[in-house]
């Protein structure tokens, strides 16, 4: 018997990228199965020119996907991890995570090799929060911008001058075929990824056993385990804030390592915990990272007060 899987995605050229990813992993792993892949325009895509922190965070990039998984109108929904909010609807869960890409960010720019080359002045421009503030605690004599819009639409607005460099996410611009775009790599240890970045998630009905089996076939054990341990991280400091806050775990010769960041909206205020330890307690790593955030002042700093530590 053939079963059919409906597929629910963004319309974004990323975000069909990633869903016919999904598509040809499943496809390859039965070869009874029928994929249908289903664009939706999201809160996120209409709204072009908001501030994310200002329409409800990322957010607004799946919960029409969302919403077709209740309604029955779709099998499964594929994200981009780092803007899938830390806590799912009831029902909902993330069954599995594809291997993770490069989870840098990019420095991209018509005419500087780095951002440490662009004058004083030089305008930077982002959709993230969390990466300017970062970047900005680096190299404070640059202007850093809000920049919306899919890749093309960025690129094209640098192309036109309007900014001396952009930052971008170096997984998507190598899966859409940039990566000559892209002037500096940006290390982790200079900008904290967001929680999952990188990585494509497929979210489903948790009670769907025939759905979720066959996910397994796209799923990697390791990110999956990173990226889960991000998310939880951010989930223990308050799923709906918008703040900027990134949370990064990686595997290395068996030893896990996270790192995390919290700031208020201008940057004055930091916390940072990085942990590291044996992979199979990765979880619980990532809760005594949360825990030291919150002691260190993170509740505060998330309702808009100063942080005690």
């Amino acid at each position: 018997m053939i079963r059919k899987i409906r597929i629910a995605t963004r319309e974004s050229t990323l975000a069909l990228w990633q869903a016919h990813y999904v598509r040809d992993r499943l496809l390859e792993a039965s070869s009874k199965t029928e994929v249908e892949i289903i664009g939706m325009m999201t809160e996120g895509d209409r709204d072009k020119t908001s501030p994310l922190s200002q329409i409800g965070g990322k957010g607004v990039f799946v919960k029409e996907l969302e919403s077709a998984l209740i309604n029955g109108d779709a099998d499964i929904a594929v994200h981009s991890m780092k803007d899938v909010p830390a806590e799912l609807p009831i029902g909902l869960s993330i069954n599995a995570i594809c291997e993770r890409a490069d989870p840098r960010d990019a420095f991209v720019s018509v005419n500087y090799k780095s951002i440490g080359n662009v004058p004083f002045g030089g305008r930077i421009g982002s959709s993230s929060l969390r990466r300017r503030l970062q970047l900005k605690a680096r190299y404070p004599d640059l202007e850093y911008l809000e920049l919306r819009g899919n890749v093309d639409t960025r690129l094209g607005k640098l192309d036109a001058g309007d900014f001396d460099g952009i930052i971008l996410a170096a997984a998507g611009l190598a899966r859409l075929g940039f990566t000559d775009r892209i002037s500096e790599y940006i290390s982790v240890e200079h900008c904290i990824p967001s929680a999952g970045q990188g990585a494509v998630g497929v979210e489903s009905v948790t009670g769907d056993s025939e759905i979720n089996e066959l996910l397994q076939a796209v799923n990697h054990p390791t990110t999956a385990l990173c990226v889960s341990c991000e998310r939880l991280i951010t989930l223990r400091l308050g799923a709906t804030c918008n703040l900027p806050i990134a949370a990064f775990a990686e595997v290395r010769e068996d030893v896990i390592h996270l790192s995390s960041f919290v700031s208020d909206n201008d940057g004055w205020q930091v916390l940072n915990v990085n942990l590291s330890g044996p992979v199979d307690e990765g979880k619980q790593l990532a809760e005594k990272v949360a825990v030291l955030l919150l002691e260190k002042g993170a509740q505060k700093l998330i309702s808009g007060g100063a942080p005690t530590g």
